[in-house]
């Protein structure tokens, strides 16, 4: 049975602590980023579902209590979008990604490529 991604990448992030063999590192960095895609889907989802009942006005609301205020030149879309994207980046799993790109990047672990860089 797969776990969810925010069960993953706390998983992931517990296991990088004592992880320096750079391969091991790319590979959990690799899985961490899937299971990382597959958490924004899941928040972007859930928030349109949940601003599909909301009036502009309270979705204004959630979004500055998020952090994000709604401003003038954003469309909804945009809005419901950076709601979403704040919610993710403030949860356990995305700062559980954070620390399982810090520990692979104490190794010169990145998913970039040098050719890439």
């Amino acid at each position: 049975m797969e776990k969810n991604p925010t069960a993953l990448l706390l998983d992931l992030a517990a296991q990088a602590q004592s992880v320096s063999d750079p391969d091991s590192l790319l590979d959990m960095l690799s899985s961490g980023h899937s299971a990382w895609c597959e958490g924004v889907i899941d928040v972007q989802s859930s928030i349109d579902r949940e601003a599909a009942s909301l009036s502009d006005g309270q979705l204004a609301e959630r979004c500055a209590a998020a952090g994000t205020p709604w401003d003038d030149t954003m469309t909804r879309g945009e809005a419901i979008g950076a709601l979403a994207f704040a919610t993710w980046d403030a949860s356990p799993a995305a700062m559980a990604y954070t620390e399982l790109e810090r520990c692979a990047a104490r190794f010169g672990v990145c998913l970039l490529g040098e050719e890439v860089l």
